[in-house]
């Protein structure tokens, strides 16, 4: 969606802007701040990546290669959508940090351009660009693993203000946020389906009676929190639609999520992988005293891996074809998300089958290839595979919306 009056660039125009764009991210773009960066906004555990990643988004936005596409009432730089998509091209050649505000400008931004009022849109969406006002999502409980429609939080309405009651996990920047998109249920009356007693709220962090605990990973990161929700009061104000609408507008939110819709400020919150780097490590990679890009199997396969990424990188462009998609509009949008994250889990761990011995060394040990990159890629790729809806829920989308295959029990 392009801001308003936004008019569509000339190639002159828009290759004026890319030089602009390629230049100021060479020159801006820090390799080395002293410490581990995230590979994504789900590895933010300490003071310094938060505060540093901070300061990135708010300096990239300042210098007008993030929100460009987005209403300048609200913010945004108003510009066509073609010169955001030159400026994320511009991070990406420069290996540019990533963006922190995830749940901000590549979710609850969109949905409130989309569908918000005109309050809340004025409200929120400039903090969201600026990293001033971190958001966070509050949709997964601990009871009910992918049943999002059985959300048991509570919200019961007391005069100008919805008290809540219950708790959500798997919090990205839960403790840092300001901002929650938050599913809560406000009926549970009898007849009513489980959907049509969810609610959605825009709901302040900073309240009493919401705490959150940490929860260590796998890689030893604490990326995500528990929130857990005791008498917490938040302004009526901050409900979406009316009540029962929660269903609809989260179903709207993960069509953000899972890429089916586009509208991002632009920049990225997950480092894509460089498939040139695998095929480095396997040319500096021995195995029986031989180069492992010497054994035509392990050769075999890098190519395919290639193969696989071009096509899904071609594929963002034919996406925006109507003429190339006609047969099937949403086969693409939908199988993104799912195509996308399984094979990066499949590319990260094929890049450790090749280390030896050194493949049992993590980040911090001396003898670790690349200081565990590779290692730490790829336990942190499980996480994509989850959020945003399962690998097996986003097979069943597939089937069912793209293919019509029946409804399974």
């Amino acid at each position: 969606m392009a801001a308003p009056g936004a008019s569509k660039p000339t190639e002159a125009e828009l290759t004026e802007y890319s030089v602009q764009a390629q230049a100021w991210f060479k020159e801006n773009t820090v390799r080395d701040p002293g410490f581990m960066l995230p590979l994504t906004f789900m590895e933010v555990s300490t003071d310094e990546q938060f505060e540093f990643l901070c300061d990135w988004q708010r300096k990239v936005y300042e210098a007008g290669y993030l929100g460009a596409s987005w209403p300048k009432e609200y913010g945004g730089g108003g510009l066509h959508p073609d010169y955001q998509r030159a400026a994320t091209r511009a991070m990406k050649d420069h290996d540019a940090p990533i963006m922190i505000n995830a749940i901000g400008i590549g979710w609850a931004g969109p949905l409130l351009l989309d569908i918000g009022t005109e309050e809340q849109k004025q409200k929120y969406i400039r903090g969201m660009l600026s990293a001033e006002d971190i958001w966070c999502q509050g949709f997964s409980e601990p009871e009910h693993g992918s049943d999002l429609g059985n959300a048991q939080l509570k919200a019961v309405r007391d005069g100008d203000e919805y008290v809540l009651n219950g708790s959500k996990i798997w919090t990205s920047l839960g403790d840092r946020a300001k901002y929650m998109i938050l599913l809560a249920r406000t009926s549970n009356n009898e007849g009513d389906s489980k959907y049509a007693g969810l609610s959605f709220f825009l709901n302040p962090m900073k309240v009493p009676g919401i705490e959150t605990q940490p929860i260590k990973k796998l890689t030893g990161e604490y990326g995500f929190v528990q929130c857990f929700f005791t008498d917490a009061r938040i302004p009526a104000e901050g409900l979406m639609g009316s009540e029962g609408d929660g269903w609809k507008i989260a179903m709207k939110t993960l069509e953000y999520e899972r890429g089916a819709k586009v509208n991002l400020a632009g920049g990225y919150f997950l480092k894509e992988l460089d498939v040139m780097g695998i095929v480095d490590v396997a040319r500096r990679s021995t195995r029986g005293g031989k180069p492992v890009l010497d054994d035509p199997i392990m050769r075999d396969q890098l190519v395919e891996y290639m193969i696989d990424i071009q096509a899904q990188n071609l594929n963002n462009y034919r996406r925006r074809m109507p003429a190339l998609v006609q047969d099937r509009p949403m086969g693409l949008p939908l199988m993104s998300k799912l195509a996308r994250t399984e094979m990066i889990r499949e590319l990260t761990e094929f890049s450790l089958q090749f280390q030896g011995a050194k493949a049992g060394y993590y980040v911090g040990d001396d003898n670790a290839v690349d200081d565990g990159y590779w290692h730490r890629s790829y336990l942190n790729s499980f996480s994509a595979t989850i959020g945003g809806g399962t690998s097996q829920v986003q097979k069943n989308i597939v089937a069912e919306h793209v293919l019509g295959l029946p409804k399974g029990r």
